[in-house]
């Protein structure tokens, strides 16, 4: 019963960000608008920002395994835009 219940928790989490994923490559969103109840309406717009958290979250890691891996050669003027130095790291802590 509590496998059943993961496995489809898990399968909504992965549909709703693939549809942000739609989101941000095609501009296509669902229009909530249409849905007349409230408390519905409210949820499912819930439900789409888990899938934004999600798509931004397997974006920024994704990106931080190739750049800390080393799979692609960088130009050093774009580098520094993604690999922050100390002094730039503490900077950012303290703001």
């Amino acid at each position: 019963m509590f496998g059943w219940l993961f496995h489809l928790g898990l399968d909504a989490f992965i549909i709703s960000a693939f549809l942000a994923g739609i989101r941000r490559s095609t501009g296509l969103t669902p229009a909530l608008s249409q849905v007349p109840n409230k408390d519905i309406r409210q949820l499912l717009r819930s439900y789409l920002e888990v899938g934004e958290y999600a798509f931004d979250f397997a974006v920024v890691y994704s990106g931080a395994l190739v750049i800390s891996r080393g799979s692609i050669e960088l130009p050093n003027s774009i580098c520094q835009f993604f690999i922050p130095t100390d002094t730039e790291f503490a900077y950012s802590l303290k703001a």
